[in-house]
């Protein structure tokens, strides 16, 4: 009778022992919930806006994309810094138009592997930001904001480094072929980039057809080493940007050709490094956000990839050479299968995730950024109201809210004189996404309240000497 008693005892006291148990396990969770996530920002190289199935492509099979897309919020009017990769990763990384950080030019337009130029040290990058407050970083890929030592990610706040240091169509040797034919039908030798791990080369060439599975098994191990710790990963593939090269056993698979294969191969290793944080519990824990430098590089055809319905491509400044095919992912933080209007930057990233690791934003220099965390979790709308579109040293149109006015503009390659339009050209984006129908005439009082938005951003500039002109 007393086992019975004593029984019944304990079971009276199961809900309240379980609710204890529940109640400490919810605030286990929320102070999980609350701690500084880690960071992943997945960067690929020339991807047009119609290159994935998520965002539109027809043919184009990219099912972990498509699950990301799912599981996350597709961001549909994100821009990139620039129509190129250096300036565009500059400000990727300060939060900073290249305007500002000397990562411009309107001769060279990138860096090359005879370049003395490179990213300033005095700017601050978001990895030296989150090292103050404990992230372990890492660098996987391309870089291309300077190849030699004092430029090299290693020195710019990330702990280690694994990549390539500029473009994988450079370093181009002399028994190549010449003209498009090394491009367009290439082979591993034509091409002697390196492949650096932190300061060193450990391959050259490097074998770029193996290089995005490498990529992704050091993302991954970068990973396993800091789960326990807060951690932000930059991987910045090499590709679509061409020559494109691909793993022999993919070749053939896509309906797309040589891009599709490519572009099913990146997919593969955006599908690995989330399985990565999914299965070591990291998932809630860690922002991930995918996009692209710049636009596609139209003038390689089949093997330039799509803009979907924006007009052009890599290298100017319509559309579809600074809008980018964009997706954030962090469940219970970012709502599932969101579609997302409210404008945004890959400068924007730099206070973000600032804001979100409560880190102090630098105070003595102007920044290009604004915190997106509210609307990533669907919560508030995007402060960003404006975007500049910079060509170099030129401010070749300017976006307020829907209404996007052309001061100049010019072709992307290829050729093609500058043109300046007085009055600009005016498009409503949220209507005309080709930006065919110049609204000009109809909407006067558009183009004044941009032209003094324009002047008003032109007054906070202070140009500096251009890192990519330098000589010596």
């Amino acid at each position: 009778m007393l086992r019975l008693r004593l029984s019944a005892v304990a079971l009276a006291a199961l809900p309240a022992l379980l609710f204890a148990f529940a109640s400490e396990a919810s605030a286990d969770a929320k102070r999980d919930a609350d701690a500084p996530p880690n960071f992943v920002v997945i960067f690929c190289d020339d991807l047009g806006y119609g290159d994935l199935s998520c965002f539109g492509h027809p043919t184009q099979r990219t099912p972990h994309l498509d699950r990301m897309a799912r599981e996350g919020m597709k961001l549909t009017q994100f821009y990139s810094a620039d129509s190129v990769c250096t300036p565009s990763r500059a400000g990727l990384l300060t939060g900073r138009l290249p305007i500002r950080s000397g990562m411009y030019s309107d001769r060279r337009r990138v860096l090359f592997p005879d370049s003395v130029g490179g990213l300033p040290a005095e700017e601050i990058t978001i990895a030296e930001v989150l090292k103050e407050k404990g992230y372990a970083t890492a660098c996987v890929g391309k870089w291309h904001l300077g190849h030699l030592p004092e430029y090299l990610p290693t020195r710019q706040g990330f702990d280690e480094y694994f990549g390539i240091p500029y473009s994988n169509d450079m370093d181009r040797v002399a028994s190549a072929p010449k003209g498009r034919t090394a491009i367009v039908d290439p082979k591993v030798e034509y091409f002697d980039v390196p492949l650096l791990r932190n300061e060193e080369a450990i391959e050259q060439p490097a074998d770029q057809t193996t290089i995005t599975r490498r990529y992704t098994d050091e993302a991954i191990r970068f990973i396993d080493e800091h789960a326990d710790e807060p951690f932000f990963l930059y991987i910045a593939h090499t590709f679509p940007h061409v020559p494109l090269f691909v793993a022999e056993e993919r070749r053939g698979n896509s309906l797309r050709g040589i891009y599709g294969d490519v572009l099913e191969e990146l997919d593969e290793s955006v599908g690995r490094t989330l399985d990565a944080l999914r299965e070591r519990g990291l998932a809630e824990e860690t922002l991930v956000v995918f996009t692209s430098d710049n636009g596609p590089w139209l003038i390689f055809g089949s093997q330039g990839g799509s803009a979907g319905p924006l007009r052009d491509g890599k290298g100017c400044t319509w559309d579809g050479g600074m809008r980018e095919p964009t997706i954030v992912w962090r469940p219970g933080f970012v709502p599932a299968g969101a579609a997302s209007a409210e404008l945004g930057s890959t400068t924007d990233l730099f206070a973000t995730f600032a804001s979100l690791a409560d880190a102090p934003l630098p105070q003595d220099r102007t920044l290009d950024s604004h915190d997106l965390s509210g609307a990533l979790k669907g919560e508030e709308a995007s402060p960003r109201e404006t975007v500049p579109y910079w060509r170099g040293s030129r401010l070749m149109a300017f976006r307020w809210k829907g209404w996007k006015a052309h001061f100049f503009t010019q072709d992307a390659y290829g050729g093609g004189e500058l043109v300046e339009h007085d009055p600009p050209l005016l498009y409503n984006l949220n209507v005309d996404l080709a930006e065919q129908n110049d609204l000009t005439a109809q909407r006067p009082e558009i183009v004044q309240k941009i032209r003094e938005l324009a002047e008003a951003h032109l007054a906070s500039v202070e140009p500096v000497a251009s890192q990519l002109d330098r000589t010596e």
